[in-house]
This record gives C-alpha cells, sequence and structure tokens, in this order.
C-alpha cells in the first residue's frame, strides 16, 4: 500500500547533502527511496523491479549526482522499469558537486 499510487523519487544519497533545497524541491509529495550505487552491494533493479511491478507507480524522478557512479543508478532504474514490463514516466535530474543542477 506504500507505493499505491506513488510518485516516486529515487536518489543518490549524496544528493542531499550537495543539493541545499532538495527535501522541498524534490522530495515533497513522492515516496522517496535513497541508495548508492558504489557502496551498496546490491542489485537496484531487481528490487526496484519488484516494487514497479506490484504497484502502480505514477512516475519516477530520479536524482543523481553528476560522477561516474551514478550512472549505475540510472541503468538500475531503467532496467528496472524494463523488466516491470510498464510505461512509467521517468524524469532525471543530474545534480554537480557544486550543488547546482546539471
Amino acid at each position: 500500500a506504500f507505493f499505491a499510487g506513488a510518485d516516486l523519487l529515487i536518489a543518490a544519497d549524496c544528493c542531499a547533502y550537495c543539493y541545499a533545497n532538495f527535501h522541498n524541491d524534490f522530495m515533497a509529495g513522492k515516496v522517496t527511496l535513497i541508495g548508492c550505487p558504489k557502496l551498496d552491494a546490491v542489485d537496484y533493479s531487481e528490487k526496484l523491479s519488484e516494487i514497479f511491478s506490484l504497484n502502480d507507480i505514477k512516475s519516477i524522478t530520479l536524482a543523481r549526482m553528476s560522477v561516474p557512479c551514478c550512472g549505475g543508478l540510472k541503468a538500475a532504474v531503467e532496467r528496472a522499469i524494463e523488466k516491470s514490463g510498464k510505461n512509467i514516466p521517468l524524469d532525471v535530474v543530474v545534480i554537480n558537486s557544486d550543488g547546482g543542477i546539471a
């Protein structure tokens, strides 16, 4: 029920530290999932595809950093959407290390 009809925010864990108004600009009104593809020893696409398959997700916003390791998070989300067999709108926001949006 937690994910039913949700707008999801999937964010790299360092985004909130780099972008000062992260909570207001990105988290408001969304169910938030946070992770780091570099530090977490897990295949996010497996967990996410199950969430997407079992729930009516309205949209996904992916907030990632401009660093190369965050590309893994984007790839995992895209694989999970594909595996779910659903057409979920995905918006990707890239945050620079200086706190701006790329």
